[in-house]
């Protein structure tokens, strides 16, 4: 089989189930997209949360078990680069957790990194960000407690990450957790916990948004003992300055380029589930005066599944971001722009608009917590790798036992056909070349398959909740056959998508209904700014008269 050498451009970082790479936007960053949707936001009653994980790295599906542990046991905490940063007490029961993302209960957590003040990194923390989400799942059965469980744990042994917003839901709610570190070192992390008012959707992208908060709302809202005296101790804040102490404001003060490159996807999800609403464009570009939204959102429409995934697949098409028109866009509307994101031209710094459907995405995700359906069947994840846009979700139930092959497979430095990641890449990267045609052939081919397995679920859900309640071990054996075969036959379809298109787009032709290749060429308002950059490097100059129509290969 053959393979491609792919060369890294900078060190990789081992991050337990995941190889990870920092890309840079001009300072290391994180960068994810999440949607958090509330029971009675949702068509059937789901309570949903989108991630997308961005960054160029390799995912491999892991799934660890539940199990019972030994009084005393310790866990060693090991940090992205190897170095052990410590240890954590072990409970007596852990609870089974897919790829850190849900736990057999139907707990979910995602993340974005919002970074904030990076004075208050605690390098002696012994917990970075995603090993608390692995250690909250493993130790939760519902949002409130994970809330509970990892606010303990930061302050017990304290946070290593930068700023994070965490969305965690539980087949009833919802809740977004902002949290960033004491400074070094200081002692567990400064956070506000806000449980989402029902019937209401909240997106986050990379920017702290929890304003003003409640502190006499136990139900709604919790919050770290310090979370103001800290500020005012670092002169974040004035008390007497006469505005109310907004944790965003201290936490993460607003800069032009990080507001553009974070609350514009934030601004995209929320003008697609709320069009009826007046989205000015003033605070996601980052004009300072301009009218901050609202934290959440009531859709005009209760959202179906189907309406998760597509508002997670945006390049802000139909409006004047959108990626897919003008000369950036290439002649084919491709909407995807390579790094670096800024750049400096006569002195004058741009920047690309950041999308949340991007080629750095490694995977993505959109959960199902559903509180009338038995925990194993009630939950699930719908996976999916590569950019959102490409990828095509596979279901995979929180009562499963194991995992698909090649979802747990190959790595950043070596391409291959086993690998489903490497597949969904090899299409997307191919498909990059003649955008506007290949994506119509790969939206076919994702809306059949996603479509099949939507209409399938009542159906597979049915005969898993009668199985639940008469052999429970055969119900795990149906999910996980389920799961598994379905998931491997999508790769299989990818597989033939990719050798599909290369064949029907080989060297710049594409191939009609008789397989007979034919001359497309260029669109022509394209070749009109082709002209008027180089009005005359491409005119002929000879009689029209003599000019040959068609010319030989």
């Amino acid at each position: 089989m053959r393979t491609v050498k792919i060369i890294i451009a900078a060190g990789l970082l081992v991050l337990g189930i995941i190889t990870f790479l920092v890309f840079t936007t001009g300072d290391d960053a994180a960068a994810c997209t999440n949607l958090i949707v509330t029971k009675g936001a949702s068509e059937d009653g789901s309570v949903m949360v989108t991630y997308t994980c961005d960054g160029e790295f390799h995912p491999r599906l892991r799934l660890t078990p539940a199990a019972d542990h030994e009084p005393g046991e310790m866990i060693e905490i090991v940090d992205w680069g190897g170095k052990m940063r410590g240890h954590v007490k072990q409970v007596s029961h852990t609870y089974a957790v897919l790829y850190n993302l849900m736990n057999e209960h139907q707990v979910v957590i995602g993340e974005t990194t919002f970074e904030g003040r990076l004075e208050l990194q605690n390098p002696d923390g012994v917990l970075h960000y995603w090993k608390l989400m692995a250690l909250t799942l493993q130790r939760a059965g519902t949002a409130r407690e994970a809330v509970e469980v990892m606010t303990d744990l930061v302050e017990e042994y304290g946070y290593s990450s930068t700023g994070e917003i965490f969305s965690i839901s539980d087949p009833e709610e919802a809740w977004v957790v902002e949290m960033i570190g004491s400074g070094p070192g200081g002692k567990g992390a400064i956070w506000v916990a806000l449980r989402i008012p029902d019937g209401y959707v909240y997106g986050h992208s990379n920017m702290s948004r929890i304003r003003e908060f409640p502190t006499d709302d136990p139900k709604n809202c919790l919050y770290s003992a310090n979370v103001t005296a800290l500020a005012i101790e670092k002169g974040y804040y004035d008390p007497d300055c006469g505005e109310p102490f907004r944790f965003c404001d201290a936490y993460c003060p607003r800069a032009e380029q990080w507001v553009r490159y974070t609350e514009t996807r934030t601004w995209s999800m929320y003008r697609r589930i709320a069009p009826s609403k007046e989205w000015e464009s003033g605070w996601h570009r980052g004009i300072q005066d301009a009218e901050p939204w609202p934290l959440w959102v009531k859709p005009d429409e209760k959202l179906s599944l189907r309406d998760v995934f597509d508002v997670m697949r945006d390049h802000y098409e139909g409006t004047e971001y959108d990626m897919t028109q003008g000369m950036d866009a290439g002649p084919f509307g491709c909407p995807y722009r390579w790094r670096p994101m800024m750049w400096e031209s006569d002195g004058v710094q741009y920047s690309w608009e950041r999308p949340i459907s991007t080629q750095q995405t490694g995977f993505s995700m959109v959960t199902q917590s559903r509180s009338w359906l038995p925990d194993p069947v009630g939950g699930v994840l719908w996976y999916g790798v590569d950019d959102t846009y490409f990828t095509c979700y596979v279901p995979l139930y929180c009562g499963i036992d194991a995992l698909p092959e090649s979802y747990t497979r190959g790595g950043m430095q070596e391409f291959s056909w086993d690998s489903a990641w490497w597949v969904f890449n090899f299409v997307s990267n191919y498909a990059c070349l003649k955008y506007s045609y290949m994506i119509e052939d790969v939206r076919k081919v994702q809306g059949e398959l996603e479509g099949k397995a939507i209409a399938l679920q009542p159906a597979v859900e049915k005969t898993a909740k009668e199985l639940a309640r008469s052999d429970p071990e055969l119900m795990t054996r149906y999910l996980t056959d389920y799961c598994v075969s379905h998931a491997e036959r999508v790769v299989d379809r990818w597989r033939d998508l990719g050798e599909f298109l290369l064949t029907k787009y080989n060297d710049g032709y594409v191939k009609d209904e008789n397989g007979r290749p034919q001359e497309v060429g260029y669109p022509e308002l394209w070749l009109r700014d082709v002209i008027r950059l180089r009005p005359d490097r491409f005119r002929l100059r000879a009689d029209k008269d003599t000019v040959e129509t068609e010319l030989p290969y």
